[in-house]
């Protein structure tokens, strides 16, 4: 009668990555130790895109400058939103959103256009 509307997902929980968010700093790992990035850190940053909204990026990651990057298996248009606003309101970093399938990791720029 009163019964789920939508199918349950999974809550994250602040500071813990999930089996995704582990895998993708794995690669960083591999990058880092490679050189290609100087540094990263998980869920380090928290982005106000307005009074009472906030966006915390998953990785923070240092290259030639900053990049944010989202991992996600699902993406809820709420999520999808706020990347897109913070890619706006702050054009001095660069926004990629990860995703991955059978051939490995998807990388997609944010476009603040």
């Amino acid at each position: 009668m009163y019964g789920r509307k939508y199918p349950r997902i999974h809550q994250h929980t602040p500071g813990e990555m999930n089996r995704l968010e582990k895998a993708f700093a794995g690669e960083l790992d591999l990058w880092k130790i490679a050189g290609e990035i100087q540094e990263y850190q998980f869920e380090s940053v928290k982005l106000k895109l307005a009074k009472g909204c906030f966006y915390t990026p998953d990785f923070l990651v240092v290259k030639d400058h900053i990049y944010f990057y989202e991992v996600k298996g699902f993406m809820r248009d709420d999520a999808a939103v706020k990347l897109k606003i913070a890619a706006r309101m702050f054009p001095w970093a660069q926004f990629i959103l990860v995703t991955q399938d059978s051939s490995g990791w998807k990388f997609q720029s944010i476009d603040i256009n």
